[in-house]
């Protein structure tokens, strides 16, 4: 690591993360940005190998600069570094590119042991975030069994065939039921798995192994 980006808009924060940076990189070289438009004027003049930002921003969302920095410079390792530990916060930074996501509100130790990590190719996560993260794949496991067990024989054919772009009209006359039976079943399955498009429906068919 030689040169790393902090977008952080509270002077102690940015402070601290610099600290922090520089004690689990030494001599790394740091530049800091206190929003997204000075972040995104920064990559326009430098590739840095390591970027913390924070999700809350004076003139907008550290995503867009996740998405920026990912796009711009994909060898780049992209950190969060923020209060909120919610899911609403912590999926959509991973969507958009993020590699790691840290707590500002740990100790400075703690942050730069996982900075460090970064080396031996482990993902940066505060301990809470790495929980929550493995609570959601387990609970969308369950999701997915309790899927298999709502879903009638015939909605799952239904599924399957919708899955793979097949017409209503079509399914119908190769399972030899009405246009609107195959309907119901359609808004059945919509309403049990809790969603409303064919690509949704293609992605559960995905999961449920019917593709």
């Amino acid at each position: 690591m030689k040169i790393a980006m902090i977008v952080e808009d509270m002077p102690e924060s940015q402070q601290m993360l610099r600290e922090v940076v520089s004690t689990a990189f030494p001599g790394i070289h740091t530049y800091c940005a206190f929003d997204v438009a000075g972040a995104l004027k920064m990559i326009r003049q430098f590739q840095f190998d390591l970027v913390l930002i924070d999700l809350s921003l004076p003139d907008g969302e550290g995503g867009t600069v996740i998405e920026a920095v990912s796009a711009r410079f994909p060898e780049s390792v992209i950190v969060v570094a923020t209060i909120f530990d919610d899911d609403s916060h912590l999926f959509p930074a991973l969507r958009a590119g993020a590699q790691g996501y840290l707590l500002k509100d740990e100790e400075p130790e703690l942050l730069v042991k996982q900075l460090q990590g970064i080396r031996e190719c482990r993902p940066p996560l505060s301990p809470a975030v790495a929980r929550r993260i493995l609570s959601h794949f387990h609970e969308e496991e369950l999701r997915q069994a309790n899927a298999q067990e709502v879903l009638s024989p015939r909605e799952r054919e239904v599924l399957g065939q919708l899955a793979r772009g097949i017409s209503i009209t079509t399914i119908a006359q190769e399972m030899g039921i009405s246009h609107h039976t195959v309907g119901d079943h359609v808004k059945n399955i919509y309403r049990k798995l809790n969603i409303s498009s064919r690509a949704e429906a293609a992605l559960q068919a995905r999961n449920m192994g019917l593709m």
